[in-house]
């Protein structure tokens, strides 16, 4: 039976440990990086023949049509069990009316005589959806990467997601159609990234790239971004647990266990002040594995990627949580709500004993697109901000301008660029 790593001690010793762990694991992705510059350079130039040949080596999936018809659509909506399209559609309904809060609108202003300033919020055009494949199917992602970008008014959003030999999964179908996308192609990996940036034969050019996926995912839309905008560079998944001993062992461990079992890399930390707490987690660890469908990939991730850390004060276990900077961050205290101004860096917040991390991977509305490995102290979780542009706009009458002149033209000066100057200047003389 695998054991969960310990780090004790304050604040921080065991910043400096987890920093050396994470740098670590950054050497280790750097072969990838040459492997996913050739498949986006072959991706580029032999198009979708490229595609498929990717398909068959990487997917063992040989394909004929890249896209995924109408016909096949519907008919994998119909064979989804009713009860779980039903759940579907009360997630969406929990999503929309979340991120519409988040919907930005055009401003004006008139402040002085003559000047009129203002910004334009302004949806993006297209907008390439990577819904990850492999050991599980994700329908939850589908919602959480779609809807938004519908709010937001995107005109079209195509998906992607890896092939399986009998197809995509029915409920990742059902979910695209409860969600309103527009096309889906049956591509996967660093090369799907690719043919979204570039386009090929079938596959338009997008502007924007959303959505998880893998260490070569991930890769290529850190390759990719410039030529197209990305939402972030997301690893594996992760939960960070602040708890003291008024906390549930059984609830803990198991919301532990929740992200474990996403990946062998998933990393799952519990920062705790009390030992006797640490002790009782980690026999529920041991315990709830036992029987556990996706026992192997969990096990794994906790071994080798799972912490338990115990500080001696609430402060230092604040402290600790910041630097880590989680995507998932569950506060398990007492009175937890009175807390939440100590959190500077964080995904997605779960407050208290029943807000268990899966209520924010399914239902509750707020995003599960989130930035992970640290990047919560610059990135935000996915939302309609994500699926807009904005355009400044100024207007300016003869006379707001004779009264603005001399202060523009001197400093264009200043910065010894005259034709800005003059630029200004003609209009007077």
């Amino acid at each position: 039976m695998s054991k969960i790593k310990r780090l004790t001690g304050d604040a921080s010793d065991v910043l400096t440990a987890l920093l050396a762990e994470r740098k670590q694991t950054q050497e280790e992705t750097k072969e990838i990086e040459e492997q996913v510059k050739q498949i986006i350079q072959t991706v580029e130039q032999n198009g979708d023949q490229a595609l498929k040949n990717y398909s068959k080596q990487f997917d063992q999936v040989v394909l004929t049509d890249l896209a995924v018809s109408e016909e096949e659509i519907e008919q994998g909506y119909q064979r989804v069990e009713p009860e779980v399209i039903a759940s579907l559609i009360a997630a969406k309904e929990n999503i929309i009316s979340y991120h519409k809060k988040q919907k930005q609108y055009d401003f004006f202003d008139t402040e002085k005589a003559g000047v009129i300033r203002g910004q334009l919020v302004l949806p993006l055009e297209r907008v390439g959806v990577y819904v990850p494949g492999g050991t599980a199917a994700y329908p939850s992602s589908v919602l959480m990467n779609v809807l938004p970008a519908k709010i937001a008014g995107v005109k079209e959003i195509i998906m992607v997601t890896p092939p399986t030999t009998s197809g995509i999964p029915d409920v990742i179908l059902a979910a695209a159609k409860i969600a309103g996308v527009d096309n889906i192609f049956q591509i996967g990996g660093a090369q799907a990234v690719a043919a979204l940036a570039y386009g090929t034969e079938s596959i338009p050019k997008v502007d924007k790239i959303v959505g998880p996926g893998n260490v070569y995912v991930a890769t290529a839309k850190k390759q990719v971004f410039g030529l197209v905008g990305i939402d972030m560079i997301a690893g594996p998944s992760e939960i960070g647990i602040i708890a003291d001993d008024t906390a549930n062992p059984v609830y803990v461990a198991a919301d532990l266990l929740s992200q474990a079992e996403h990946d062998t890399l998933a990393r799952a930390i519990l920062v705790t002040n009390s030992k006797r707490f640490a002790d009782q987690v980690e026999k529920e660890i041991e315990q709830q594995l036992k029987t556990l469908p996706r026992k192997t990939i969990a096990e794994k991730a906790i071994s080798d990627h799972g912490r338990i850390i115990i500080v001696p004060t609430l402060e230092a276990m604040f402290t600790v949580m910041n630097e880590i900077a989680p995507e998932h961050l569950e506060v398990q205290l007492s009175d937890p709500m009175s807390y939440l101004h100590e959190i500077k860096h964080a995904g997605s917040i779960f407050l208290g004993a029943y807000a268990s991390e899966p209520v924010g991977d399914y239902f509750s509305g707020t995003n599960h697109v989130l930035p992970t490995s640290g990047t919560a102290k610059f990135y935000s979780p996915l939302g309609v901000y994500d699926f807009v542009k904005y355009s400044q706009v100024t207007y300016y009458t003869k006379e707001a301008l004779a009264q603005a002149k001399d202060a523009i033209t001197t400093l264009a000066r200043k910065e010894g660029l005259e034709a800005h100057a003059r630029a200004i200047d003609c209009r007077f003389n």
